[in-house]
């Protein structure tokens, strides 16, 4: 156990001999570890339990020759600020007493309290310094943090032709402050841990109360505080830790950089987690059906996002069976290759040293090969990889008789659709030799025996209570509107049923289904009120009036209408 550690549970770091003469009352507390009033021995205690170099001590006096000091960590601290708006205010008039005294004070829109030595070394560490002053119990921290950040742009793994073209940073604050500029509302909330012994990563929940499921809100948080690991140094980290089954081949949160994207999950009722030093930010619970959307979907006519998605599922299957299925058909059941075309493959693999299941591995490793080279090449070198992949090793291999055309042409039609699903691209690639394995050993049996086991899987797994292949296993009606096929906005009035929160209703509609009006179109900007507010007939005021005339006795109001009054009541109401 560490120093820091053992400061926080008090028997370590600044221990202090209670039999010492030379301490006295104004030492740190050895039972507590709470700061004294002898500065000299405040800033001893810190500096044992944190010894590094790089935490430095600024020392000033007070207007009154009271001598003052600031704990704080060289090179994220701005010590620019720490000297106009802490040390400036003491140096012009006399040292305070109390914490309060101190905090009016200063300067600072943050500042808090910290009465023991642990507390005050963790805000150290992330930026913040502590202030102590001779005679005076007890430090306060000020909020001088400072990080060099990149500028808020947009993600290159993330692309939009229209929409939002921000993106999370680094930053779990501006992150946070992202999210709070788009959702103005008070449901809006932020619940903030530390999770990483060593790192002391600020993890941040966010959800909307009232929509999102509190259940799953404290089930997470529970799993967040119970984390026990060194450090979190990317959010990836904590998908692990969340993950309920953590040796899942598929993936169980669902991943954004940018704002817009999470903030409609949000408010569809799933919970972000966002991690401090990471721009990807998680959204629990996950569906499978989400990888399949994509942003410039509600950017488009939905029929064109429809179209989008169908090619997707499309290319999605055709990554994972097609080289299967080459290879089956080549093996066992060729008569399930139309006539010409299998004129043309058994013209393209006459002579080809290699099986067909051998020859379908080898180019799929060749594939892989030259995807993580390209990753990882400066972009400099990168078009001359494409250059080599393409030309040398695919028309030469085609030539010396090692590879045929055809598997060639099959294998790279099953690598580009796969990145038509980037975020399905590693997991595409697995299952992906997985078939060919099959297909190689069994035939056309083991590619339907394998996609059905893999069928098995997706449909047994969850998700924080919602099944992975939700909507479609099981099958929930109302939610296929946004799956698949991608309706009208004037169809999805309510939130998903599938993620069972508890506010449904996210769009109220007219009479007949239609939106409201735009502003201004009806001079008060609001949609027509109701026919009783604007004097038209209702059957409860001709129920009055039948009534007052029938007292009467005259032919008032209670007699029947002529359809002249008729049509423009029937106009009234339809507005």
């Amino acid at each position: 156990m560490n120093d820091f550690e053992n400061a926080k549970r008090g028997r370590g770091g600044c221990h202090a001999d209670p039999n010492s003469s030379e301490q006295g009352a104004n030492a740190p507390s050895s039972k507590q570890n709470n700061f004294g009033a002898d500065l000299a021995e405040n800033v001893r205690a810190l500096k044992e339990l944190l010894p590094a170099e790089d935490i430095l001590v600024y020392e000033f006096a007070a207007g009154d020759g009271t001598a003052c000091a600031a704990v704080y960590a060289d090179g994220i601290t701005d010590k620019q600020l720490l000297g106009e708006l802490a040390a400036r205010p003491l140096a012009e008039g006399d040292a305070p007493e109390t914490l309060e005294a101190c905090r009016k004070r200063m300067l600072f829109p943050e500042v808090k309290e910290a009465e023991d030595v642990a507390g005050a070394a963790e805000e150290i560490l992330a930026g913040n310094p502590a202030l102590l002053i001779d005679g005076m119990r007890g430090a306060l921290v000020l909020g001088t943090k400072k990080v060099s950040l990149r500028a808020v742009a947009e993600p290159q793994t993330a692309i939009a032709i229209k929409g939002p073209r921000e993106g999370f940073i680094e930053d779990v604050k501006t992150n946070m402050g992202l999210i709070r500029r788009r959702l103005k509302t008070p449901a809006l909330r932020f619940v903030t841990l530390t999770v990483g012994r060593y790192s002391k990563t600020s993890v941040a929940l966010a959800y909307l109360s009232g929509v999102a499921s509190e259940a799953r809100v404290k089930e997470i948080e529970a799993r967040l505080a119970a984390a026990d690991i060194d450090g979190v140094p990317d959010s990836s980290y904590i998908a692990r830790i969340l993950a309920r089954r953590p040796h899942s081949l598929f993936k169980q949160a669902g991943t954004t950089e940018k704002p817009d994207i999470l903030c409609a999950k949000m408010l569809e009722g799933r919970i972000a987690v966002l991690a401090d030093g990471s721009p990807i930010a998680l959204t629990l619970p996950y569906m499978l059906a989400e990888d399949f959307q994509s942003a410039q979907d509600y950017f488009v006519s939905p029929y064109r996002a429809t179209v989008s998605r169908v090619l997707r599922l499309l290319a999605v299957l055709a990554s994972l069976l097609l080289p299967a299925l080459y290879v089956a058909a080549q093996l066992f059941r060729l008569r399930l290759i139309p006539f010409g075309l299998l004129l043309i493959v058994s013209g393209g693999i006459r002579a080809i040293p290699l099986s067909p299941g051998l020859e379908m591995f080898f180019l799929l490793a060749v594939l892989e090969v030259l995807v993580e080279a390209s990753v990882r090449m400066p972009k400099y070198v990168a078009l001359a990889l494409s250059v080599i992949g393409a030309l040398v090793l695919g028309d030469t291999a085609v030539k010396a008789g090692l590879v045929s055309s055809p598997a060639i042409i099959i294998v790279a039609i099953a690598g580009i659709s796969a990145y038509t699903v980037p975020d399905l691209t590693g997991t595409l690639s697995l299952v992906r030799i997985l078939f060919v394995v099959a297909a190689g050993s069994i035939g056309p049996y083991g590619v339907v025996l394998l996609a059905a086991l893999l069928l098995w899987y997706l449909v047994s797994a969850d998700s924080y209570g919602v099944p992975l292949l939700a909507p479609f296993a099981p099958l929930v009606s109302h939610d296929l509107r946004d799956a698949l096929i991608k309706a009208d906005l004037s169809s999805l009035a309510e939130r998903p049923r599938t993620l069972r929160g508890k506010n449904r209703r996210r769009l109220r509609l007219c009479a007949g289904g239609s939106l409201p009006p735009r502003q201004g179109e009806q001079g008060e900007g609001s949609p027509r009120r109701p026919a009783e507010e604007e004097g038209a007939p209702t059957p409860q005021k001709t129920a009055g009036r039948k009534e007052a005339g029938g007292e009467k006795g005259g032919a008032g109001a209670g007699e029947p209408s002529s359809p002249q009054t008729d049509k423009k009541n029937e106009e009234a109401r339809d507005g």
